[in-house]
């Protein structure tokens, strides 16, 4: 199980770090002109979600480092992994999927 966990975080870290990427380089996220649901979320309390650029790139770090924490079993990786999977619950819908999946398996396989 710590191998799907490593696997769909390193999805999430690295699509969430190209997209802010290309966020910030172009005004607009990789794929349609609408961002996913998401955006709704974010528009609904007047943020400029095309200004989000940076925030998805920390995003896209921190779960790098947390794929990094888990490869050499650093004692704070499932924490950091719990924090960054409920922080990334709002990622609809992909990212929210990949959130739950990561969060249970934190919770009910992978101790310490």
């Amino acid at each position: 199980m710590k191998y799907v966990v490593i696997a769909l975080a390193s999805i999430q870290g690295l699509w969430m770090m190209i997209d802010g990427v290309y966020a910030m380089a172009n005004g607009k996220y990789i794929g349609p002109e609408k961002p996913g649901p998401w955006a709704s979320l974010f528009g609904a309390i007047g943020v400029d979600v095309f200004k989000l650029g940076p925030m998805f790139v920390l995003f896209g770090l921190a779960w790098l480092v947390f794929v990094g924490a888990l490869l050499t079993e650093t004692a704070w990786a499932r924490n950091l992994g719990i924090v960054l999977s409920v922080l990334t619950l709002w990622y609809l819908p992909v990212g929210t999927l990949i959130s739950i999946i990561v969060l249970g398996s934190l919770v009910v396989f992978i101790k310490s």
